[in-house]
């Protein structure tokens, strides 16, 4: 009774056990052959009982294990399509010898796989993790609750907060001025990109995306990544600082370049190039617009100075604090703020070469007088200083003002007056050279189709008609003006410039800025207004000026009169905007 219950017990394991069993007798016939090894090598158990073993399993080592009586623990085998891990043991009687072997063994082929794909997954998590690591973004990671979960060194050294500060903490832990947009992602299962915030302890710009985690149709967070744009904002700041430099130190028209074949223009030209033959002070005069600059890059590339320095300075797009300094350079300690070891100013940035001097008379008369002497002494002295430096510069001015009623006035010095006027050039209005118009309008329409992209073929002989009407008071620069805007007006499969395409000229109806009916967001062009009274106060500003500027044609002193402001104050504001 016992003896069944043995075999009844053993009869239950080799059928219910998932590891496969195969045993031989001593003439290495399989003698036992389970539901699992059934399941493994695909044949039945009926089918290979009493059989030879190496006959149904050609490469199994039960034989051997037979021969020496040695067991065989832990081997892969190939069974098939399956790889198998496999004890083979010898079955022996107490007096030691050997009746039989057994094999048991299970399939590991998906147990392989899976190691596979678990190496796979640590492959996969120290990408991730590298990633992670190196990037110079910022990134966080939420759960569907909104918690934060993960954040890199990045975001740490960017806002500041470590791990401890942010993990299981609300998304909204790290930011300073703005809303989640973890929350507004998990709300509406779509991404955002390009969000301006503040973010951390010290207020830090950035600009974020962020997407949401969805797993088979489930949302499991969001990942958002932060970029800092501080130090671009720094970069940006240098780099237009380096390209004033560039702008200011080159010269870059020759009289080629001047358009026109009008009488006008003709003598201008001719007054110029005379006088770029010589050392001598050359006073541009002319309405603002017309061209002075191009002629003082003309005149420098034609002069002896031509491999020297060309610096150009807008008299009026300095404060009148600033100016002297500017100039004339300035010695250390002179003021708060001074460099140390202080600096040069323009003049001896100018060393060997022009110096050229935009709206000449909006200098007060301090500086007239500094300037008077380097005109007398070739020499300057820097703010602060005593000792004055020795220069060789050649100095070319210009001014849209009446300097003959400013002396009268007592604004402008008559003796500077005298030195500046050596070898007056006047550059002609648009207005008293219409027959330049046609010339000057194909020149715009090349230039400017080629840098918005568009292919303007030809101009309709009308539109010329209507160009040449009009009086041109913001002159060659507004007429540059309209052609780009004319451009835009365009359709991107026209090619031809028609009537229809030319905005209103003139200065038409002065700007009102109103509240009621659509609001001020809407008259002065926004779609919106967010942010602080501050930040709204200078978008608002910013684009008064630019409708101001629009409205004139680029024309700056009409655009101040327009603004009512001085000329000064407008460029100071145009500065401040980023508006050249």
């Amino acid at each position: 009774m016992e003896l069944n219950n043995s075999e009844a017990a053993l009869d239950v394991i080799l059928k219910t056990t998932n590891d496969a069993v195969i045993a031989v007798d001593n003439a290495a016939r399989i003698t036992v052959f389970n539901p699992a090894a059934e399941r493994i090598t695909g044949l039945a158990a009926k089918a290979v009982k009493g059989r030879p073993v190496k006959e149904v399993i050609p490469n199994t080592r039960l034989p051997h294990v037979l021969k020496t009586g040695e067991p065989e623990l832990n081997r892969q085998q190939k069974i098939g399509e399956a790889t198998i891990i496999t004890n083979r043991v010898p079955i022996k009687e107490h007096s030691g010898k050997v009746t039989g072997a057994v094999a048991v063994f299970r399939d590991i082929t998906e147990m392989k796989d899976l190691v596979r794909q678990i190496d796979e997954l640590k492959e996969v998590r120290s990408l991730l993790e590298a990633i992670l690591y190196s990037t110079d973004d910022a990134i966080s990671v939420v759960n569907e609750q909104g918690r934060q979960i993960l954040i890199n060194p990045a975001y740490t050294r960017i806002t500041g907060l470590n791990e401890e500060d942010v993990i299981n903490q609300p998304s909204t832990v790290d930011i300073a001025e703005g809303e989640s947009m973890h929350m507004k992602v998990l709300e509406t299962r779509k991404p955002v990109r390009g969000v301006s915030m503040k973010v951390g302890k010290n207020k830090k710009a950035v600009v974020v995306n962020v997407a949401p985690v969805i797993i088979d149709g489930k949302l499991k967070g969001s990942v958002g990544i932060i970029h800092d744009i501080s130090e671009i904002r720094k970069l940006t700041e240098e780099l237009e600082h380096a390209k004033s430099l560039i702008r200011r130190m080159t010269a870059k028209y020759t009289f080629d370049d001047i358009i026109g074949e009008s009488e006008l223009v003709k003598s201008a030209i001719s007054q110029a190039r005379h006088a770029a033959d010589t050392p001598v002070t050359v006073l541009l005069r002319g309405e603002s617009g017309t061209g002075k600059e191009l002629f003082a890059h003309a005149i420098h590339n034609a002069s002896a100075r031509s491999r020297g320095p060309f610096v150009r300075v807008n008299c009026a797009a300095i404060a009148e604090s600033l100016l002297e300094s500017e100039l004339f350079g300035y010695e250390e300690g002179a003021f708060t703020g001074a460099v140390k070891g202080g600096r040069k100013g323009y003049f001896e940035e100018a060393g060997g070469g022009t110096i050229f001097l935009d709206e000449i008379g909006e200098i007060n008369l301090a500086v007239q007088a500094k300037l008077l002497r380097v005109l007398q002494e070739r020499e300057i002295v820097r703010v602060g200083g005593s000792k004055p430096v020795q220069i060789d510069v050649r100095l070319i001015t210009a001014t849209n003002a009446n300097l003959e009623q400013r002396i009268s006035e007592g604004t402008f010095r008559e003796d500077l007056y005298y030195r500046l006027n050596v070898v007056p050039v006047f550059v002609p209005p648009l207005r008293g050279r219409k027959e330049d118009i046609p010339l000057l309008t194909a020149h715009f329409r090349k230039k400017l189709g080629q840098e918005y992209g568009r292919k303007v073929a030809k101009i309709d002989p009308r539109v010329i008609d209507m160009l040449t009407a009009y009086d041109w008071p913001g002159n060659v620069r507004e007429l540059e003006n309209v052609v780009g805007r004319t451009i835009i007006n365009m359709n991107y499969n026209e090619d031809t410039i028609m009537p229809h395409h030319v905005p209103v000229l003139g200065k038409g109806e002065r700007p009102h800025w109103k509240t009621e009916d659509h609001g001020i967001e809407k008259e002065l062009g926004f779609p919106e207004l967010e942010g602080t009274l501050g930040e709204i106060l200078n978008a608002a500003e910013k684009r008064v000026l630019e409708r101001a500027l629009q409205k004139t044609g680029g024309n700056k002193t009409m655009a101040a009169r327009e603004l009512g402001i001085a000329i000064r104050s407008l460029y100071y504001k145009l500065e401040k905007h980023g508006i050249g």
